[in-house]
């Protein structure tokens, strides 16, 4: 039997449960309906996947780890299960007549939203002992943060849409004045990355496991994150068809693919547009740059310095001169929005220094939402990883030396997943998540 105590618990994460799923269901309420086939980024499924996914997740990690239940499905459960991950090449060639209809999919969600819940609400976890009751804790809670993941990824897979296919959203505007740029020093110290293996304070996914102290020397990193004004001095100093400024495979990825700016830029005559989630507007000048790893890597090149890594990363957000870490960038006060630009309230970035709240201890800002950050740190796991039992290839098939750690978050990122131990991780010719960066030097 559960404890009062842990009953609770599932209680609390259950609601948490409905209300991720009411904010995924109005992200799809901004499409129009002859948008769900649409493939808008090429390495990504078609958008009916994702309305499926999300149900279908739920549904086969509750059932095989939770408790029992058959399926009348299995079909549309296989369909549903994985997404895709394509680097480059490879890419997915379905046609939209692959996919069943739009009434099908709705109708599979619903149906499985009903099972969840009943078995959720009875609480009969007949695949766990009463000493395995935190299992059902950690399953709740990987359910409720890979759809608010998916919540960013939608949003920026909407980002690419043309208009015509979205139904404006209002969300106020932001004035663009140039923001000088300098650079912070961060004097040597100690970054704690990850969380201990037996933290019962927060839940994490199993890259965050275990928790390791890493020395970092001083170094100098930028104030804000890179602009897009600074950006487009790169751009236009030649910063795109200089191949000194390049890596081989990032330069061969460049011109294979014709890449000359920024995914969320648009030229228009001799000016530049910023393509924003429901308009385009004359480039806002003070807002982050979103761009891949390998331009962000191209620009640091240029400019003499380099990505930070991720303890740099961490030593810069979090630490301080008596040698404690703080638990956000700002201190121990939960997240809330005068503290940054997060946790789904703007579909678009606002400006570099919108937040001053958000401060670290040494003077950087802004580093907790509005745009993630890139590091030079190859996704991998920390020592004494173990993946876990249920889910074995969340982070175990991306250790492979293709993808880059992300830190912060962004404008759609939920407020769950600031915590200081999470890590998120792209390949590096990826243009469309929301994934800025800053510059360091010695």
């Amino acid at each position: 039997m559960a404890t009062q105590e842990s009953s609770t618990v599932l209680r609390q994460l259950h609601r948490r449960i409905l209300d991720a799923r009411a904010n995924s269901d109005s992200l799809f309420q901004i499409l129009r309906e002859d948008s769900f086939y649409g493939r808008p980024i090429p390495e990504r499924h078609r958008i009916i996947f994702y309305l499926g996914h999300l149900e279908a997740f739920d549904w086969n990690l509750f059932r095989e780890h939770l408790f029992a239940a058959n399926s009348s499905t299995p079909a549309f459960d296989q369909l549903f299960a994985f997404g895709i991950d394509p680097v480059d090449g490879g890419l997915p060639t379905d046609q939209p007549v692959d996919w069943p209809s739009l009434p099908e999919v709705r109708q599979y969600v619903q149906w499985l939203r009903t099972q969840v819940d009943d078995a959720l609400e009875a609480g009969k976890f007949s695949k766990l002992t009463p000493a395995h009751q935190e299992g059902a804790e950690t399953l709740l809670q990987v359910a409720i943060e890979h759809r608010l993941m998916h919540g960013e990824t939608l949003a920026y897979m909407f980002h690419q849409l043309p208009y015509g296919r979205k139904i404006p959203q209002r969300q106020s505007g932001t004035a663009s004045a140039t923001v000088e740029n300098d650079l912070v020093e961060i004097p040597e110290g100690d970054s704690t990355l990850g969380l201990p293996r037996n933290s019962s304070s927060s839940f994490g996914w199993d890259n965050e496991f275990e928790s390791l102290t890493v020395s970092v020397p001083r170094f100098r990193i930028n104030r804000f994150m890179v602009t897009n004004d600074e950006f487009l001095r790169f751009l236009e100093e030649g910063g795109y068809e200089n191949r000194e400024h390049w890596s081989a495979e990032d330069w061969q990825w460049k011109e294979q693919n014709a890449i000359r700016h920024p995914a969320f830029w648009k030229q228009a005559g001799s000016s530049w547009l910023y393509r924003g989630m429901f308009e385009e507007l004359p480039l806002p000048t003070n807002w982050p740059v979103y761009v891949s790893h390998a331009e962000a890597s191209a620009y640091a090149r240029w400019s003499n310095q380099y990505l930070p890594s991720e303890a740099q990363w961490h030593r810069a957000a979090y630490g301080t001169k008596q040698g404690i870490e703080r638990r956000f960038t700002w201190g121990s006060a939960e997240p809330t929005t005068s503290f940054g630009n997060f946790d789904f309230h703007r579909w678009d970035p606002s400006p570099v220094n919108a937040h001053p709240a958000d401060q670290s201890a040494f003077g950087v800002a802004g580093l907790l939402g509005n745009g993630w950050e890139w590091t030079s740190t190859p996704f991998g796991p920390f020592p004494g990883f173990q993946a876990f039992s249920f889910y074995p290839g969340y982070s175990a098939n991306f250790f492979d030396n293709k993808h880059y750690v992300i830190k912060g978050g962004s404008a759609r990122t939920a407020a769950c997943l600031l915590r200081r131990s999470f890590r998120n991780w792209f390949q590096p010719h990826y243009q469309y998540v929301y994934a800025g960066f800053r510059c360091v030097s010695e």
